[in-house]
């Protein structure tokens, strides 16, 4: 089960939230993500565990507990959804020919 855990301090490391989530039940991986250019905590991160059952537990106990003084939020994580692969953030739309849009005259 992929866990969301959301309000965490910038000071949270991997480990700690490794160690939060560790007392019930296995934990395959912990992530606080960072941000690309800075390497600054964004605030959240994302816990594994295999057992589903483990998951649901962890998720009871440690929603709404402190960790480095923030009240964290834990819940199962949304499937993530595809990003759209494009041109690099330059939109689009055609162009018209300079022709207001047609309305109907009735």
């Amino acid at each position: 089960m992929n866990i969301f855990v959301g309000n965490l301090s910038y000071n949270t490391t991997d480990e700690a939230l490794r160690e939060l989530f560790a007392p019930y039940g296995e934990v395959t991986s912990a992530k606080v993500i960072k941000d690309r250019e800075t390497s600054r905590a964004r605030g959240f991160g994302f816990v594994e565990m295999p057992n589903d059952e483990e998951g649901r537990a962890a998720i009871a106990a440690v929603d709404g507990k402190e960790l480095d003084g923030r009240q964290i939020k834990a819940d199962k994580a949304r499937e993530r959804t595809e990003r759209r692969s494009g041109g690099g953030g330059f939109g689009g739309g055609g162009g018209g020919g300079g022709r207001p849009p047609r309305q109907d005259r009735w």
